[in-house]
């Protein structure tokens, strides 16, 4: 009778979830500035479009770039790899509860036995008036247990569960926000290329049409041979260009093909007519650096297992203290036959207060708590510098994107300028006031001018997919405080 106080204590204790050893978790306070540096330059950008951050991929008015969003975000195999992470998780997060819980079993046997008589007992038995050798066991049982959480390392380790489960969620989203981001800026890449193939090619007819021109004033003798050959050497240059640019419009090609989870070469079709580059969008509602904390989907995994390791610390330091653990069974057993078994006579019963203590261990317990320690430290110092490389990776987009932007429109006035140059000196040429060389050089620069404008409009998309990426943008903002917040 003297158990049954000492059993209500026990039980009460394991109920109440304030005594958990271990520190309690609080979300580390990181110094952020109240703007991005670029943040004034960005907001100052004059486009048509503004973009939200939930679905930016939209703000660039290209239907079939938000078609191949929506694929990858649907058919990607990284998304998979993601959502079978997340149910692993989520399965060690059931199991972190289950632990808290009682646990029973169920079982029972039915054995025909047949007694040796060449062993001690079975000379014994033998010895007795009336032995049967052969002998029937019946038996069904009810067992349970149930560890006593009594200083809180179980709750502990599902605090720790809970948050790599959130992080893994977080993860997720990070990887989704990936996909979308490779999956624009692939596509951008490809409407470059062929943007730039536009150009090479256009380049090449000039050129042709140049050595033509050159032709037929060298059949009247009014060119030099060198003239003929000059012409052709540029055009050989201009032509050598293209399959280069062919090979990587190829690959871009095949690369978004498996975004989207398909064979290479499944969407070239829809994708060889050109179309234009899409034209970055105005950044709408980009937050401040404080808010990515709890945008970011990457700096939530941080923050998470930070928060998991916190918790660990408290599963080391239960160890410290002694296990208490009940059990019992409930059963009948008989080996009279089954018609007995569940007869008065055959029930049977037991009780069990178990009690385990590494009492002598506290060596390896110290070391087990300093490692612990030392994860969570490991943990801090990484979110902190995720932080810092989260406002970096924004200040370099917004500072690419404002950049690129500039180059375009300032490259567009070259293309304008060199596009009037190279018609005033063919037109000298053909007059004979100039050089051939006077032409091909105007050409040159005409054609380094419009591939290099080409490529800063390009890159300027590019950049503004990577800006709404460095600010979390492709998710709703409510979804990330809900795990953020967990």
């Amino acid at each position: 009778m003297f158990l049954r106080p000492f059993l209500a204590v026990l039980v009460v204790a394991s109920l109440s979830a304030g005594c958990a050893v271990g520190p309690d978790y609080v979300r580390p306070d990181i110094a952020m500035p109240e703007r991005f540096q670029g943040q004034t330059a960005v907001e100052q950008r004059h486009t048509a479009a503004q973009s939200e951050l939930a679905t930016w991929w939209t703000g660039f008015g290209d239907p079939q770039l938000t078609r191949f969003v929506t694929l990858a975000l649907q058919q990607n195999l990284d998304l998979a790899q993601a959502a079978a992470r997340v149910a692993q998780a989520r399965a060690g997060l059931g199991a972190a509860n289950a632990a808290l819980l009682p646990s029973g079993n169920v079982s029972g046997q039915a054995a025909r036995v047949y007694q040796s008589v060449e062993t001690p007992l079975g000379r014994v038995l033998d010895s007795t008036p009336g032995f049967d050798r052969y002998g029937n066991d019946y038996e069904a049982n009810f067992s349970a247990s149930w560890e006593l959480d009594v200083f809180g390392g179980l709750r502990r380790g599902r605090e720790a569960a809970l948050a790599d489960y959130q992080a893994s969620e977080a993860g997720a989203v990070a990887t989704r926000l990936a996909v979308a981001a490779q999956t624009a800026d692939i596509y951008i890449t490809i409407r470059g290329l062929q943007g730039r193939l536009k150009v090479a090619r256009r380049q090449v007819q000039t050129q042709q049409d140049l050595l033509s021109t050159i032709n037929v004033l060298y059949g009247k003798g009014l060119a030099a041979e060198l003239q003929v050959r000059q012409a052709e050497g540029r055009l050989a240059q201009v032509r050598a260009s293209v399959p280069v640019l062919q090979a990587a419009l190829d690959a871009s090609m095949n690369a978004l093909d498996v975004m989207v989870g398909a064979q290479p070469g499944t969407h070239r079709a829809e994708l060889l007519e050109s179309g234009e580059i899409p034209v970055a969008p105005q950044i709408a509602a980009m937050g401040s650096p404080r808010e990515l904390l709890r945008r970011r989907p990457d700096l939530i995994v941080a923050e998470r297992r930070v928060a998991a390791s916190n918790a660990r610390i408290g599963v080391a330091i239960a160890e410290y203290y002694p296990k208490f653990s009940l059990s019992g069974l409930i059963g009948s057993a008989t080996t009279m036959g089954a018609g007995n078994l569940f007869a008065g006579g055959a029930n049977q019963a037991a009780g069990v207060l178990g009690l385990r203590w590494r009492l002598f261990d506290f060596g390896r317990i110290n070391a087990q708590i300093a490692q612990a320690k030392g994860q969570d430290a490991e943990m801090l110092a990484a979110y902190r510098l995720a932080a810092l490389h989260a406002t970096e990776d924004v200040e370099n987009a917004f500072s690419a994107l404002v950049k690129r932007d500039e180059q375009a429109a300032v490259l567009a006035d070259g293309v304008n300028s060199l596009g009037r140059a190279r018609a005033a000196s063919f037109a000298a040429y053909q007059k004979g006031v100039v050089s051939l060389i006077e032409v091909l050089q105007a050409d040159e620069n005409l054609l380094r001018a419009s591939d290099e404008q080409v490529q800063a409009q390009a890159e300027s998309a590019r950049a503004a997919v990577g800006a709404f990426k460095a600010l979390g943008g492709g998710w709703e903002s409510s979804k990330s405080e809900a795990v953020a917040s967990k």
